[in-house]
Parts: structure tokens; C-alpha cells; sequence
């Protein structure tokens, strides 16, 4: 899938991904980041990533650059 950052919490390890077509922004911690870091993110940024499920909903893994 693709998304756009949307969110980075400064001092915090993970951010949220706005989806089109979907309200709710998905949850991501930088260790689902694959060959990108925190630090090199910004918001705005295309990512590509995969949907999975955890005990507080749905995340994103295997973040990526798009």
C-alpha cells in the first residue's frame, strides 16, 4: 500500500500514516522502518508499507520510501 506521513512525534520512535481513501491514520514505529530512518523522514513524505494487525488495531510494517 501507499500513504504519506503525516504525523512525527518529535523525541518519540514512531508516527502515523495518512491513507487515501480512509479517516483514520495508521500507527508506525520506526522499527518497521526498512532502509529509511526516523531522522531521515519528513512529513509529506510517499511511503509504501503493509497493514498488519496488533493488539491495538491495525500498524503499518515494512515502512519504505516509496
Amino acid at each position: 500500500m501507499k500513504g504519506t506521513i503525516k504525523t512525527l512525534v518529535v523525541g518519540k520512535p514512531f508516527g502515523f500514516i495518512s491513507r487515501e481513501g480512509e479517516t483514520k491514520d495508521l500507527f508506525f514505529h520506526e522499527s518497521e522502518l526498512k532502509s529509511v530512518t526516523l531522522d531521515e523522514l519528513k512529513v509529506g513524505d510517499v511511503v509504501t508499507f503493509e497493514v498488519g494487525q496488533g493488539d491495538k488495531g491495525p500498524f503499518a510494517q515494512n515502512v519504505s520510501r516509496a
